[in-house]
């Protein structure tokens, strides 16, 4: 008993420990200082295009999409559903993208299910099978998709003023998310993304790109 108890006891501190780690990161992520593309000379980029009509250009909308999406947080879970869409409380990173650019006036789905049913030879994951349940939730599909329709950019991360609020970023071929509007104190973008985290617009822009390459950069025509 003496010996479980004493386990116990040192169980019991790790978990405490672990809680203030994380409590004083949160809190350090949330009072960090952030900046804007202003503080570093940089011009934001305003979409020529207003596809919504709602008297804001594309670019500020689909960046307040993701805005939304972060701040509603739904629950990461991936499954397929009929008619391809998941539930508002539900998603995985691609959601992120459809739901932002929805915000805007597009419909990711179909433009995606429109050029796969016209090159399904282009997009090796549809397997020469396309499924509208889910392809437009699949990274790999959508990184062929923004190379071919839309504006490619660097990957760089250090070339800051290439990076622009609204802009989309695929990591490999397994994740994907929306350049913010907040920059870090090196002027690199923050990430607004579903990884299934405590916070969705995360100074990662970096880091991430240390461990999963950027693959891909793109901005709406």
């Amino acid at each position: 008993m003496g010996c479980s108890k004493k386990i116990f006891t040192i169980f019991i501190s790790i978990l405490l420990s672990l809680s203030i780690i994380i409590t004083v990161a949160l809190l350090y992520e949330i009072n960090k200082k952030t900046y804007t593309a202003e503080d570093f000379g940089i011009k934001v980029i305003q979409s020529k295009k207003d596809q919504d009509n709602d008297g804001i250009d594309d670019y500020t909308d689909i960046l307040q999409g993701a805005k939304i999406e972060a701040k509603n947080k739904p629950t990461y879970k991936s499954a397929y559903y009929e008619g391809g869409y998941p539930p508002d409380n539900e998603g995985v990173c691609t959601d992120v993208v459809w739901r932002s650019l929805k915000n805007a006036g597009y419909v990711l789905k179909d433009m995606v299910d429109e050029d796969i049913k016209n090159n399904v030879d282009k997009y090796p994951r549809v397997g020469g099978k396309p499924d509208p349940n889910i392809d437009f939730r699949r990274v790999p599909n959508l990184k062929i998709y923004f190379e071919r329709n839309q504006i490619n950019l660097s990957t760089d991360v250090l070339k800051i003023e290439e990076w622009q609020p609204g802009d989309i970023v695929i990591f490999g071929t397994s994740h994907i998310g929306i350049i913010s509007d907040k920059r870090n104190k090196k002027g690199i973008p923050y990430l607004l993304h579903n990884g299934g985290q405590i916070r969705r617009e995360e100074d990662v822009l970096e880091l991430y790109s240390k461990y999963k390459i950027i693959t891909g950069h793109y901005r709406m025509k």
